[in-house]
Order: C-alpha cells, then sequence, then structure tokens
C-alpha cells in the first residue's frame, strides 16, 4: 500500500479535495421511490424494505423492541461491557449538562422587557446505523444531549439482522438510557417513516444521527417537513504532525477512520518527510493484523493522502482549508497551534488523545460535521435539541416613545398596515 503524496503549495492538493466520494443524484432516483411507498403504504412499506435490503422479516407484532428482547439482549453481552458504557454515559452527560441555555428576560427602565426563552423539542427520532458494525455509541451520542434538553419522547430505529433482531449492545444502550420506543427498521425508509409517521408510529420533530448515502439523501428530502441534524458524510480525520510525533500512534489513528467505510478520508499533514516515509511504514505494518483490513487498505488508497508543509503555519492553513470532522495535532506543544485551527468538527490535542477517545468515552459528541460543513456547522449538541421564542413586552410608555421610529420604518417599506398598527396606540388615550 503506497499513499499519494501531495505538497501544500501545489495545485494537486486542491484537485485531491474537489474529487468527489459519489455522484449522490445516481441515488437519488431509488430514495425518491422509497419515500413515495413510505408515504403511501406505512407500515408494510417498511415491513418490505426490511425484508429487501436487510433479509428481515418484520411485522406488527415484533416491529417495535419488546421487553423480553431487552432483557435477552443483556445475557448476550459482558460486565465489562456494561462498566464502560455506563461510564461513557457519565462523562457524555456531564459534559452535555454543560450547554444548557437559561431562558432569560430583562426589563428597561420604561418597563418594557425583551428575553428568550429555550424549551425542548416534544419528540425526536434517533438513527443508529448497523450494517457492518454495531454502534452503540451512536445510541449515547444522539439520546444523551436530547435527554438532557429535557424531550420527553425519544424514538429509536437501528436496522435488524436477518434473524429480525437488533443488534445486543445497541438495545443494552438504549435501555441503560432508558429508551423504550425503538423500531427494527434501518435505511432510507426508517427515517421517511420518522418524518411522516406510520400506522404504528408517530412522526418526530427532528431526526439525528449518521447514516450512508440512502439515510443522508432521505434526510435531506425531508428537511421542512421536520428539522435534522446535518447531512453526515463518510468518516474523516486529518493529523497535523511535528517532529515530535510517534509514526506508530499517527499510523493508527489514520486506521481508526479509515475502518468505518471505504469511502473514509485519512489525511496526514507534516513539515517532515522523514515521518510521513515512516507512517507509511507502519501503515503497511499495522494493517496486517486488523480485522477490517480490506475496508481500510481501499479506504486510504483511494481517499488517503500524505501532505507535506513547508512549515506548521502552512499545514494549519490546509487543515483550515479541509475543515475536517476530525482534527488531531500529534505534536509538542498542541495549544500554541489552537489559535490557529478555525475550521474542525472535534480537536484532539497531543499525541495521548487519539481520535477514539472522542467517539467513545471522553463526553464530547462524536456526531459531528464532514466533508468540509465544518466551516458552517456545529457538532451535535443540546442545542440540537431545543427551540428558542423571543420575548417581547412594550408598556404603553416605551410603545408611544418608540413609535415614530417604527412608523418611518413601515413606511419606508410601503406596509401602511404597519404603520397604522402603531399609530392607533400613539394616537390613543387609553
Amino acid at each position: 500500500m503506497k499513499l499519494r503524496r501531495i505538497k501544500a503549495s501545489s495545485a494537486e492538493l486542491n484537485t485531491f479535495l474537489q474529487s468527489n466520494y459519489d455522484d449522490m443524484k445516481q441515488y437519488e432516483d431509488s430514495v425518491k421511490e422509497i419515500g413515495r411507498e413510505v408515504k403511501q403504504r406505512g407500515n408494510q412499506a417498511v415491513f418490505d424494505f426490511n425484508l429487501k435490503f436487510d433479509g428481515a422479516t418484520i411485522n406488527e407484532d415484533n416491529f417495535m423492541v419488546s421487553e423480553a428482547e431487552f432483557d435477552e439482549a443483556y445475557d448476550a453481552v459482558d460486565d465489562e461491557y456494561i462498566f464502560a458504557l455506563r461510564a461513557a454515559i457519565d462523562n457524555i452527560a456531564a459534559f452535555h449538562s454543560r450547554q444548557l441555555k437559561n431562558s432569560w428576560m430583562e426589563p428597561d427602565e420604561r418597563g418594557c422587557i425583551l428575553g428568550q426563552i429555550f424549551r425542548p423539542l416534544e419528540r425526536v427520532g434517533i438513527y443508529v446505523p448497523g450494517g457492518t458494525a454495531a454502534y452503540p455509541s451512536s445510541v449515547l451520542m444522539n439520546a444523551i444531549p436530547a435527554q438532557v434538553a429535557g424531550v420527553e419522547e425519544i424514538v429509536m430505529v437501528s436496522p435488524p439482522g436477518q434473524d429480525g433482531k437488533m443488534n445486543p449492545y445497541t438495545l443494552v444502550a438504549a435501555n441503560e438510557l432508558g429508551l423504550q420506543e425503538v423500531y427494527k427498521m434501518g435505511g432510507a425508509h426508517a427515517i421517511f417513516a420518522l418524518a411522516w409517521g406510520t400506522g404504528t408510529i408517530k412522526k418526530v420533530d427532528l431526526i439525528s444521527g449518521p447514516g450512508n448515502i440512502y439515510v443522508t439523501l432521505a434526510k435531506k428530502m425531508v428537511y421542512g417537513d421536520v428539522n435534522i441534524d446535518m447531512l453526515a458524510g463518510p468518516s474523516e480525520i486529518l493529523i497535523l504532525a511535528d517532529d515530535h510525533a510517534d509514526p506508530v500512534y499517527t499510523a493508527a489513528d489514520m486506521m481508526s477512520q479509515a475502518e468505518h467505510d471505504v469511502l473514509a478520508r485519512s489525511i496526514l499533514v507534516s513539515t517532515n518527510p522523514e515521518l510521513l516515509d515512516r507512517v507509511e511504514e507502519e501503515l503497511n505494518r499495522q494493517i496486517q493484523n486488523l480485522s477490517r483490513r480490506d475496508i481500510i487498505e481501499q479506504a486510504l488508497n483511494s481517499y488517503g493522502a500524505l501532505i507535506l508543509a513547508d512549515n506548521m503555519k502552512e499545514a494549519c492553513e490546509v487543515a483550515n482549508l479541509i475543515a475536517p470532522e476530525h482534527l488531531e495535532l500529534i505534536v509538542e506543544h498542541p495549544f500554541d497551534l489552537l489559535s490557529n485551527i478555525k475550521n474542525a468538527g472535534a480537536i484532539f490535542m497531543g499525541r495521548y488523545t487519539p481520535e477514539p477517545v472522542g467517539d467513545y468515552f471522553a463526553g464530547p459528541n462524536h456526531i459531528l460535521p464532514t466533508g468540509g460543513t465544518a466551516r458552517f456547522y456545529s457538532p451535535v449538541s443540546v442545542d440540537t435539541f431545543t427551540r428558542s421564542s423571543s420575548l417581547i413586552y412594550f408598556s404603553e410608555q416605551g410603545i408611544k416613545e418608540d413609535a415614530d421610529q417604527i412608523i418611518k420604518l413601515a413606511q419606508v417599506e410601503g406596509l401602511s398596515a404597519h404603520a397604522n398598527s402603531i399609530r392607533v396606540r400613539k394616537d390613543s388615550d387609553n
């Protein structure tokens, strides 16, 4: 395996960054058809697609996970997993609790009051991927910030196996959080079912959670009917490394993202050409013992890169240009670089903070903007599951003192009824 080498200042970098993972349009027609079927046939369409895509026979009787299935899941997992899961839950809940916003009201000397009221959404749907791996961590990262926000109804969906059962690790994670409304469905049809409702499922206000390209397109199509967290693409990591970086650690971290998907992007940017050589050697050595070797190799060959920068300032400019989902600073003094970093979903500081620390345990959310959208998107947080209302109260003194200015602005826009609404109060003796 030999990764592409790119000079940070070369035109080749832009060519690499502009290369598309996939032409999404080729999937749009099939996703739209799935949506039409779910809208017209509800539950039965979902059951048909479960059979078609997951090979699972699901019906009204086994659609929602039963209490017995939750109990059975505990028998299939070990105590060490439950111990680790509960520790992660505590960390994630503690971190997200710091994000809560308080409603506020501020009066002025005239008795006018302005403010903002924050309320949780009433019902949200969380999507937990399945397929090639189990993702109980996605249960935590979706559900915990929603619970901290105060959401009362959380419905979870995840693909079933061919036996019609959901992954036991995923089910245990859901049960540890007290999630009771859990349905066996994944893919685009699950998104449409959450957004529009079926004979069994009530529609939600927001859908959160990453999935494959079909899930992403379905979320894009239902946006407006419901809110969504973001449009997530393939996972990605960018590592900034200096002369002090350990090539063993660096290579391991690149592969930690490459194993997610053949479309995953792993990039190393360094000022040291020898480090690039040693990391490539380590990639070829460590990959021999990894269970998802084929996926890692395909991802690195297609979307991996070793980028040589002239200095660390240029390296940071590359990072800001790419705006990665995960950014690792494997440098001797990571906090010195922090002021130069503008665009990243999550920033991992120093040689002992690999990306999996954030994926599973530290506390910050691992549902992050991808594909350069960290320039304008933020990670999933408590804010994702809340909405705000502005509060305006004007006293009689306030409206009469400000009336002329408001009337003038309304007149400039040609809205005479707006102006009149103010004028009748200004001229009133009541």
